[in-house]
């Protein structure tokens, strides 16, 4: 998940990119400026407001009052709540406005805070000191949150970038009364405490961590929002209801399950209900699979569940057309495809046909001298 060491306008310790990794995980939610190389025809529709990342990709937007130019990638020192934070331009220019319309704030909202100025090494400094102490903090904040007995887990601190202020993250399945563990946390840490109570999908975006696919998880790289996702689209997919496969890192359902919903709705949409009955002259049949992208569906009788035939959409669509009309078929043979043409166009396709039987070496007698 990128560089531990990273700071705003630092430098990692792995990667001598000062602030940037090649893997993505140190610019975590990061928007591309697509509007960077045009300006703008007037520069009195421009806005001073830029966009700022913090800690796990936390952003904001803020003022820049002094009217300064800056550049993505600038640690800057912004007005926190109270204080100041430490945190990292990574937006400006005309995209800025674009980002705002679609979170719903506006250019004149009295709740945007201000840019004081460009981060020095002081301030670096501090920071550094600050976001040293979030890991042990979070664990003696478990230890003292477990002596509670309260129901919850703390899953993450964030520091301010003064030093003065703490967040703590939390899961929790139900309502949880932490007065008490504010105070013996603002006791312990000296420092202003803020709960702040967190989904497990969002959990898992802070903590990161890898998928079942080998890859770093969506919501912790790119993902930015969270849609909900139900059962009823392993349904669509013809995926089976395994709670244990189908299941996240955050315990709920995987966020990969609506990529490629659409496509699928889309399929079904011209393929025959599948709820429907087929009736022949030789028996009921039923659905048993479907194929949705090569359009085949396997039937089975209801008295012979093991003995399963393949159709095409065409061939199901003929047959139900006929129930309707008040017909049966003789059977669901007469429109089965052939498998053994299929076969062969396979082989076809790749060239299994023209490949050369194996040389065979004949059989030789051991070497030696024999004896008569």
């Amino acid at each position: 998940m990128g560089c531990g060491t990273c700071r705003p306008g630092g430098k990692p310790a792995g990667c001598e990119n000062r602030g940037y990794c090649s893997t993505g995980g140190c610019r975590k939610m990061e928007v591309f400026d697509w509007l960077d190389n045009m300006k703008s025809p007037s520069r009195a529709g421009q806005s001073d407001v830029v966009e700022v990342r913090f800690k796990n990709g936390r952003k904001g937007f803020y003022k820049n009052a002094k009217g300064g130019a800056l550049c993505v990638g600038e640690a800057v020192v912004v007005a926190g709540d109270p204080g100041c934070d430490v945190g990292q331009v990574s937006l400006t220019g005309e995209l800025v406005r674009i980002q705002m319309r679609k979170k719903g704030v506006s250019l004149g909202d009295s709740g945007i805070r201000k840019i004081y100025r460009r981060a020095a090494e002081r301030d670096l400094e501090i920071y550094d000191r600050a976001r040293a102490r979030e890991r042990e903090t979070m664990l003696k904040s478990r230890v003292i949150a477990s002596e509670l007995g309260l129901e919850m887990k703390i899953s993450d601190v964030e520091y301010q970038g003064d030093g003065t202020k703490a967040t703590f993250y939390y899961t929790a399945a139900g309502r949880v009364d932490f007065r008490a563990l504010i105070k013996e946390l603002v006791a312990r840490f000296g420092v202003r405490v803020e709960m702040r109570q967190v989904g497990y999908r969002q959990e898992a975006a802070r903590l990161g961590g890898l998928g079942s696919c080998g890859r770093e998880l969506c919501c912790s790289t790119w993902l930015g929002d969270f849609r909900s996702v139900t059962t009823a689209a392993a349904l669509y997919q013809q995926l089976s209801i395994n709670p244990q496969k189908l299941a996240g890192q955050c315990g709920k359902l995987k966020c990969c399950l609506n990529y490629e919903l659409d496509a699928y709705l889309d399929v079904l949409k011209k393929l025959p209900d599948t709820n429907v009955v087929l009736q022949t002259q030789k028996g009921n049949a039923i659905i048993q699979k479907l194929d949705v992208f090569r359009e085949l569906f396997w039937y089975a009788y209801e008295d012979e569940p093991l003995n399963w035939v393949k159709l095409t959409a065409a061939a199901v669509n003929a047959i139900i057309s006929r129930n309707e009309k008040g017909k049966k078929t003789v059977s669901l043979e007469e429109f089965a495809v052939d498998e053994t043409a299929e076969i062969k166009a396979i082989q076809n396709a790749v060239g299994l046909d023209e490949l050369a039987p194996p040389f065979k070496r004949k059989d030789r007698r051991p070497r030696g001298r024999t004896h008569r």
